[in-house]
């Protein structure tokens, strides 16, 4: 993960738009990181990330216990609308992809209210990740409105698998994955208060609301995140090793 908070995490978008290569940003949370102990491909489509930013309070507990600490969570639902005004203020152009049955067309709508936001394209469709043909209308329709960013709300893993395998067909446009979002933004799903976000339970919210879809996820399968720290606290106890090079950083560009 990037050590970088909510405003750090903006400028680097508008580095990776600035530098017009293209680009993946995901934000991962405890799900994520248990998946990828099992889905080789998940695990390596965050190995391509261009920005990774921690998703949830006991992401960022788990990066201090070990010794990588990031400053601050920075989910996508914590991103979306202050990258919504980033957006509107550089002149980004931006492309929906995902959500529930009409939450992009109702976010579009209110983006569009509160900022001025161009949403040049908006897709709701539901495609296969596993058929490319079923979101090559999808990549067309991208390619075609010339996007500088397309938030694509699949949820995890199907839409990192999706934007990895599709980034370089919609370069230069920076993708990002932002899971419930458009839902949250839309009204047709309600986030956490911000207390319970704060203290590591926004999970025990969403799985009272949504208890017979998240059941699995949050109390059979997420706590294995728990081993998962362990098992790398163990590792750095018995064998301290120096810490990896961080990430090159990003030089903002200006017409200066």
């Amino acid at each position: 993960m990037d050590a970088v908070t909510l405003e750090g995490a903006l400028d680097a978008i508008e580095v990776l738009i600035g530098e017009g290569e293209g680009g993946a940003v995901y934000t991962p949370n405890v799900d994520h990181i248990v998946q990828a102990e099992r889905h080789a491909e998940f695990c390596a489509a965050y190995g391509r990330a261009s920005l990774a930013l921690a998703d949830g309070a006991p992401v960022v507990w788990a990066s201090r216990l070990l010794g990588e600490p990031v400053p601050e969570k920075v989910s996508g639902s914590d991103l979306v609308w202050p990258l919504v005004h980033r957006a509107a203020e550089c002149g980004w152009r931006v492309f929906l992809v995902g959500g529930l049955s009409g939450a992009a067309t109702e976010s579009a709508r209110r983006f569009r209210e509160a900022s001025g936001l161009e949403v040049v394209g908006i897709d709701e469709t539901r495609i296969d990740i596993n058929d490319p043909v079923s979101y090559e209308r999808v990549l067309e329709r991208i390619r075609a409105t010339r996007a500088d960013l397309v938030l694509v709300a699949f949820g995890a893993p199907k839409q990192e698998l999706f934007i990895d395998r599709v980034r370089d067909a919609i370069r230069p446009a920076v993708a990002i994955g932002v899971g419930a979002s458009l839902d949250f933004v839309a009204g047709l799903v309600r986030r956490s208060p911000a207390w319970m976000s704060r203290v590591g339970l926004e999970w025990f919210y969403r799985l009272c609301q949504e208890p017979g879809r998240l059941w699995r996820r949050y109390l059979v399968q997420d706590p294995l995140f728990a081993v998962i720290v362990l098992r790398g606290l163990r590792r750095t106890v018995k064998a301290p090793k120096p810490r990896s090079a961080p990430r090159e950083p990003l030089t903002m560009v200006t017409d200066e």
